[in-house]
């Protein structure tokens, strides 16, 4: 008897080991996936402009990247203390106009040079709600805590969507036109937008990125599929009713290592997984031999480990 509906998740044509490089952008869920695969020792570049919602932001940053065009002091505005920019996200600001300008264009020059070596790149796509500076009628990425009522709000159409896909690949096609490209739209309801406005931004993400990827030979993850076909029930969000719980994020994680990470790999994820619980192992008695003895031969499995693959760190 079956229970439930499950979601098929289709692998692309190179699966990911210990020898790839993985580029993540987009909303907070792909701090959840980052946090997965840095925790199992795959090389990683996590969202190095800061959680970025909105197709449009994504598109912006790496057309930044591509350009290698710098931020001026200019692009920088002061507000309750810091300076920000409106392209990033709050992380990279700072009470320096100075430290927030390197941090913005430091950020650009580590993702171009990451890129050249990709191998992955990941994208979740979070809203289709978006803010334009009324001042400007320019688009912004981050609010940075600024009184709404300079903002307008929008939702961008899926036709707009798309573009702003098309871009993102584009993009990242000129810096390297081998890498696998992974769209996936976050199981993260917003519902300060309201419940039927999520409903219907999500709808935009998903017209648009189906659109895009089947012809131009990217891949789909389908982790807000899951989410709502597969997880349709509360115990699986924590307590504010929208965010997945550890769970979900830990069964999502299951699906796409299932079909994106190679059968060897995982016999190394084995290795690390079992070597970091060592690690944390809080012993009673930490001078006794029986202690000292489980050191050195958890010491000898990160050596043989860290033989094969020296980026490692324990």
């Amino acid at each position: 008897m079956k229970l439930r509906t499950e979601i098929p998740a289709i692998p692309g044509d190179h699966s990911i080991d210990h020898h790839s490089k993985l580029l993540l952008l987009g909303s907070c869920f792909s701090e959840h996936m980052a946090g997965k695969l840095e925790y199992f020792q795959f090389r990683c570049l996590r969202n190095p402009f800061g959680i970025l919602y909105h197709p449009a932001a994504i598109a912006r940053f790496l057309e930044k990247v591509v350009s290698g065009d710098k931020y001026t002091r200019e692009a920088l505005f002061g507000h309750q203390g810091r300076w920000h920019c409106f392209d990033a996200h709050s992380s990279l600001s700072s009470t320096s106009r100075e430290q927030a300008l390197s941090n913005i264009n430091t950020a650009l020059e580590e993702t171009a040079t990451f890129l050249k070596t990709a191998t992955h790149v990941l994208i979740t796509l979070g809203t289709a709600w978006g803010y334009r500076l009324k001042e400007t009628g320019e688009p912004v990425a981050n609010c940075h805590k600024i009184p709404q009522k300079h903002f307008e709000k929008e939702l961008a159409s899926a036709e707009s969507v798309t573009g702003n896909i098309s871009g993102m690949i584009s993009a990242l096609r000129k810096i390297n036109p081998e890498v696998q490209i992974i769209f996936t739209i976050s199981p993260v309801r917003h519902l300060r937008d309201g419940f039927v406005e999520n409903q219907r931004s999500k709808a935009h993400l998903v017209t648009a990125v189906h659109q895009v990827t089947d012809p131009l030979s990217c891949f789909y993850f389908p982790s807000y599929e899951i989410v709502m076909d597969e997880l349709r029930d509360y115990r699986f969000y924590t307590d504010d009713m929208i965010h997945p719980s550890d769970t979900a994020i830990q069964y999502i994680w299951e699906k796409f290592s299932g079909a994106w990470i190679s059968p060897a790999a995982h016999q190394d994820m084995k290795e690390v997984d079992a070597i970091r619980k060592g690690l944390s192992h809080k012993p009673f008695a930490p001078d006794s031999p029986e202690h000292r003895d489980f050191r050195c031969r958890l010491e000898d499995r990160i050596r043989r480990l860290r033989s094969e693959w020296p980026h490692m760190e324990f």
